[in-house]
Parts: C-alpha cells; structure tokens; sequence
C-alpha cells in the first residue's frame, strides 16, 4: 500500500512512522495519562486497515486525522492533545514555505500528484516541469494573499473547487473562440512580426497553427478555430495555381483547354489541401507552449457557416481532407500509426449531410468511420441548436463550444448583429453538490438552505475571478486583446468592456448531480420519481446565475464542469469529511455534472434522451457521450447514433477505445488491473507489459481525449464504465 506525501510524492507506507508519532506524543505526558505499547500498536494497526479499505493511496493528512480518532478513542485524551498540538505546530511551520517541497517533487519527478493531474502534460519534460513550478508559485500566492480565506478553505475541503488557482495570479482567462477570419483576412502581429493576408490556402494554415500556439501560451483553457475560415483561401489558391499551369503550358508552346487547366489546377490543389491540412495536424500535435503542453485546440467542421456555395464545397474538401488524415492517425516513436489527442474535431450534424441522399452524406459516412476508430469527430446538432440557442432576436444559431465543452451564450452587438468568433470565458468556480446533500443529512430543508449558502460562496469566488481580470491591459496579451485573437483594442487599453455586457461569460460549475440526487432520494436521476428533483436543483443554479447577472451586468452561465483530477479530489474529500456512504462516497470519484453514473445500465438512445434536457439547462456548456464497443465493423449502428444526436441532443460523442503495446505490438484494449499494493495500473492482455512508457493508450477523459494517463480516481471511473451499444 502507498501513501500521498504533502508534497504529492508517492511512497510505500510504513507503520513504524505511525507508532513512532504516538509514542512521541506519548512521551510527553504525565506517566499515568501514558498508554501502552500494545495500545499504540493496535492503535497503528486499526489505522493501517483502515488505509487498505480505502482502496486508494491516502494522504499524510487523512491517516493522521485517523491516528488522532484512535487516540481518543482508547480514551486517551492528554495524548491527543499533544499529538494535534504537534500537529499544528508542524503546520505552522510548513505555512512560512508551502512551495519548496512540491517544487523539488516535481524537479525529481516524484509527485505522483503532478505526474496524473493532467492527461496530456508529460511531467518528465522540461518545459511542463518549468510550468508546474510556476503554477505552484501561483497556487501558494493565491491561497495566501489573493483570494478570502472562507474561499480557500472551501476549496481545500472539496465543498468548492476554484479552478486554475496554477495560472490565478497572473491576469488570464479561461478559453475563448479565436476569431482566426479577422485574423487572416485583416492581418495579424505574432512576437511584434506583422503577418499580412495570406496568399495561399497552405500559408493561412501555417498562420493558424501559428496563431494556435500563441494563444495558447497567452491563457490556460481551451481554444476553437473554425475552418470555415481557411476556406476563402482555397479559391485564392485556386486561382493562383490556374495561373501557374497556364504559364506552365504557355512556356513550353503547348494549348490547352480551360478544363484541361482546370482538372490539372484542382489535382495540385488538393495536393495543397493534404498538405496545409497536415501541416495543422502535425503542428498542433508537436507543438509545446509555454504551458508544456500542444495546445488544447477544438477544430469547428460546420458547412452552414460557409458564406455562398463555392465556399461550401471549398469547406467540404478541407474537411474530407482533415477526416481522412485523422483517421489515418500519427506514427508513434515506434513508427505505428495511433490516435492524436488533438487537435479535437467537431462535426456539425445539419440537413445537408444527414440523410442517405443530402449533398455531403460522403462526409458524414467518412465522419462516423474516423469516429469508429479514432473517437473524434464529436458532434453538434444544428437542428437542436437553432432551436435551443436563442438570442434577443429571437434567432437561433450554431457555433462551437470553446475548447471541449464551455459554450457562450448568444449574444448581439451593437450593430444588432450575432457574434461569438473573439469571445472568452473569464474562469470557472465548481460547486460539490453531493457535499451539499451530505451536508444536509438528507432533510430536504436543509439541503436547500445549504445550497443557497454554498451558491453565495461560489458568487464571491467568481467574482475574484472577475476583479482578477478587471483592470487587465491589452499589453498583457497583445495576440488576444491588440491583433484580433479576442479583440482590437489600443496599446494600454484595459479589458475591461469585454468583460461586462454578455461579451464574455464567466461559468458556475456543478459536479456529482447523480450521488446528489441518489443520497436525497435513494434513486438515481434517472428513475422518473428523482427527475423531478434533480431538474429542481438545475432550476435553482440557473436562477442563482440570472440574479447574478441583473446584479453585475456579467454574464454567469451555468456550466457542465467537466471534472479531471478533480473528480478524485472531491471523492477523497467527501470520504474524510463524511466517511464511507454506500453508493455515494465508496469510489474514488463522483460523476462529471449531470451525466448518467458510468456503472448504470443504460443503452445509448435512451442516455442521450435523458442527457439533453440536462444540457439544455447547463448554457454555459455540457457534453454528453455513450460508450460504444470496438465499431469499425459495424458503421450502420455508429451512423444511427449520429442521427439520433441530431434530432435530440445538441453535443455528444462516442467513446471506444484506441491502444497499442510497443513491447509486443498488441492494438487490442489495453486492461487496468489492480496490483498488490491496491493500486489500479494498466496491463497489455497480451504480454503483461505494465511499462506506461511504452505503451499508447487513449481514452475519452472529460470531453478531450488523454493519452498520459490518469489518476487512481480517473481510472476507477476508466475502469467501471459500462457499454451504452
């Protein structure tokens, strides 16, 4: 069994240190208030098996809140004194320095923390260690000057969880929808280099991986690019290589036809397109910003956003190019073809490609093939969204969410015109809610009074995050607020009026909606009598998010959080504030907002059913999935779910699974088993290899695909999801 140290390093745990505490503490009173050695030995043992029924590692501090239960326990109060006066002490003395020994950790890769905090960050490499420092700089500056105390607090005890506190010191924001059509058709400046339109499809690509890059490094969310917008460019080269052929001919006194020009024109050109398509692929895969990550980049496939149908069918080339080449994959170090985790893919579901006889079924047939094998494109259904988003208008619109999931809301400018290319998310605060319901020990009137507390607590925290931005120069970030990313503002222009009015939005997350539920009701939300409640609970976060709105004039949405890390973080805190409640507290995760628990039988159909009314209610975004077995043989199936999304939900996916062993060449499912010291590890079936190193596993973690591995919570979750197909 291993234990997590305060600084996130991972080792076996020894139960010498435990009775070697007691006896400290012991030794120092009075001989009458002393217990024996065979006390402290039993005392050290019940702690012990306590640990293993934990099947997970736990922390210093939570065996240590188990030795001071013991200690009173056996009556022995003048002991328990003095160890939690050592205690204290102790942490008094880590407070003078909370940074040194996680920053040490991560320099000596040796914070198991760090190493699954995030599925795509190798925390090996330099450059993700250089940002893991920074962020534990930003982190022990925040807790203990930025943000209230109440604030932090909640946070460290999983009633809250605060996100980004890694990147809160510094004036950044959480994601946003790049608008790369400014971008490119007026001219940008990357690193004080002024870039002019583009003269070629392949060069706007090079410029959008350019401009990818750059925001990344510039805030630490999610971003989207739409190809909508390299579409115009297909036709500038068109033109350009129409040019060449005849000049070609010309010089060497040959005639041809304008059809022999053009069939030769469009073979080069879609040589162009496979090669500025390859060029955002392979860059956005191997690019590392300053966060030591590839950026964490959503491409947008939408056909209806096309200006006139040139341009359409343009978009439809780019896309069949980006399909084929996604499902082709990238080669490993060991030269096998596997599945990237970016750049993500979307797919718009619309009346265009959705039916046998639309125009661009093609599409959509190779759209559900790359998804059989590679688990992207995910998929909008414009149908549902014209519907559901609504502006003052009373016009609906499509668009893509930010980065995997946060979506704006809709939104009119000045000019009475829709816009959401240049808009942001200024950061997320997540509420606990099976805390709530704990909290309240199951009186239906308490559990109400209480989530009215927490969601005043979660109002001051986003508003820290607001006041945190407030007051931001454009010089901060020239790319996202001076050349077009975000905005145009001058030189030593504040934000500041981007961050009012609805022009951006800033998200109450909500996480654990199904245990919530379950310990109120003793059903899950799926059962028709606990509908009802759990759709009350979203009604009251989303009136909580309108009177914060009409308050501030800022637009607070409510947001499907799509819990990584955290999901283990808030399962470890409700175990030690409330122990072991069957079905709600004894895994090591709680679910991802309002999504079916992933043990709970269901088919797909119906699970997307019963998810849309849940996104619908969740407008600052929310993805729904259903896991599928190995579909490559069976398209007809994977299309019927596609059409199901589109005339019932407004965003889901299809999670399969992509593996591969490079000891022994298996590309079957890679299995996680549980080792002898309880810890959940992956295995190759084949050959037993257990190294992560070598072996590429991919798996749908909250919306983007991860492929470094997950912590013990995540890969319970992994581990226990059931097929929906």
């Amino acid at each position: 069994m291993n234990i997590i140290k305060r600084n996130g390093s991972e080792v076996i745990f020894d139960i010498t240190k435990i009775i070697a505490a007691i006896t400290k503490a012991n030794d120092t009173v009075e001989e009458a208030d002393r217990m024996t050695p065979v006390q402290i030995q039993r005392i050290a043992q019940s702690v012990e098996l306590q640990c293993l029924k934990m099947n997970r590692a736990p922390t210093v501090e939570e065996i240590q809140d188990m030795v001071e239960h013991h200690i009173m326990a056996h009556g022995a109060f003048e002991v328990a004194k003095r160890y939690i006066t050592y205690r204290y002490t102790r942490s008094l003395v880590r407070k003078s320095n909370t940074t040194d020994d996680k920053i040490l950790s991560l320099i000596e890769c040796n914070n198991e923390e760090a190493k699954q905090e995030n599925s795509n960050k190798n925390p090996v490499v330099n450059s993700t260690q250089r940002d893991y420092m920074a962020g534990e700089v930003s982190r022990d500056i925040t807790n203990r000057i930025l943000l209230p105390k109440d604030i932090v607090d909640a946070h460290n005890e999983g009633i809250i969880h605060f996100h980004d506190t890694d990147y809160y010191a510094q004036h950044m924001h959480n994601c946003d929808l790049v608008n790369l059509e400014d971008m490119l058709q007026n001219g940008t400046v990357i690193t004080g280099t002024l870039i002019e339109k583009p003269h070629s499809f392949a060069t706007a690509c090079n410029i959008a991986t350019q401009i990818v890059a750059q925001v990344a490094s510039n805030q630490y969310g999610g971003q989207s690019i739409s190809l909508t917008h390299l579409a115009p460019f297909v036709q500038v080269s068109r033109e350009k290589i129409r040019s060449n052929v005849r000049e070609e001919f010309a010089a060497v006194g040959v005639e041809v036809s304008d059809e022999q020009v053009a069939a030769i024109a469009e073979k080069r050109l879609r040589d162009e397109i496979r090669r500025g398509v390859q060029t955002i692929q392979y860059q956005v895969v191997t690019l590392l910003t300053t966060n030591g990550q590839a950026p964490f980049v959503t491409v947008f496939m939408y056909l209806g956003e096309a200006k006139n149908q040139q341009e359409r069918d343009d978009l439809a080339l780019i896309i069949e190019e980006t399909l084929l080449q996604r499902y082709q994959g990238v080669k490993n170090e060991k030269g096998v073809w596997v599945t990237p985790a970016f750049p993500k893919l979307i797919y718009v579901l619309e009346e265009d490609n959705i039916h046998e006889d639309s125009k661009y079924w093609y599409l959509t047939k190779l759209a559900a093939k790359c998804t059989a094998k590679r688990m992207v494109p995910d998929y909008i259904s414009e149908k549902k969204m014209l519907e559901l988003k609504i502006d003052k208008n009373g016009e609906g619109h499509c668009y893509t969410c930010m980065g995997c999931r946060s979506f704006l809301t809709p939104y009119v400018d000045e000019n009475g015109q829709p816009k959401y290319y240049g808009r942001f998310n200024q950061g997320v605060v997540t509420l606990n809610l099976p805390d709530v319901a704990l909290s309240s020990g199951g009186n239906i009137e308490k559990f109400w009074q209480i989530l009215d507390e927490r969601l005043e607590l979660c109002h001051r925290a986003l508003m820290c995050r607001h006041e945190r931005l407030k007051g931001t120069l454009s010089d901060a970030a020239p790319i996202l607020w001076q050349y077009g990313a975000c905005a145009r503002l001058k030189k030593g222009e504040p934000i500041d009026k981007l961050l009012y009015g609805g022009y951006s939005t800033i998200s109450l997350g909500y996480a654990g909606l199904y245990e919530c539920v379950k310990y109120m009701t003793g059903k899950s939300h799926t059962d028709p009598s606990a509908t009802p409640f759990a759709l009350e609970i979203m009604d009251k976060l989303n009136a909580a998010c309108r009177k914060w709105k009409a308050q501030h004039n800022i637009d607070f949405s409510l947001y499907g959080t799509p819990l990584e890390s955290t999901t283990y973080k808030f399962a470890k805190c409700l175990q030690k504030r409330f122990g072991i409640v069957e079905g709600i507290t004894d895994k090591g995760y709680i679910t991802n907002s309002y999504h079916v628990h992933v043990t709970e039988p269901i088919d797909a159909f119906k699970k997307l059913e019963f998810e849309a009314q849940f996104q619908h209610l969740s407008p600052g975004g929310a993805i729904s999935y259903v896991e599928v077995p190995d579909m490559q043989n069976n398209l007809d199936a994977v299309l019927a779910v596609m059409q199901f999304i589109y005339d019932h939900i407004i965003y889901a996916e299809l999670n399969t699974k992509s593996d591969y062993c490079q000891v022994c060449g298996w590309d079957g499912e890679i299995e996680i088993q549980e080792n002898e010291n309880g810890k959940l590890i992956w295995r190759c079936p084949q050959c037993g290899n257990t190294d992560q190193d070598k072996m590429n596993v991919a798996r749908r973690t909250c919306g983007y695909i991860g492929t470094q591995f997950w912590n013990q919570g995540r890969t319970q979750e992994i581990k226990d999801r059931v097929l929906h197909l």
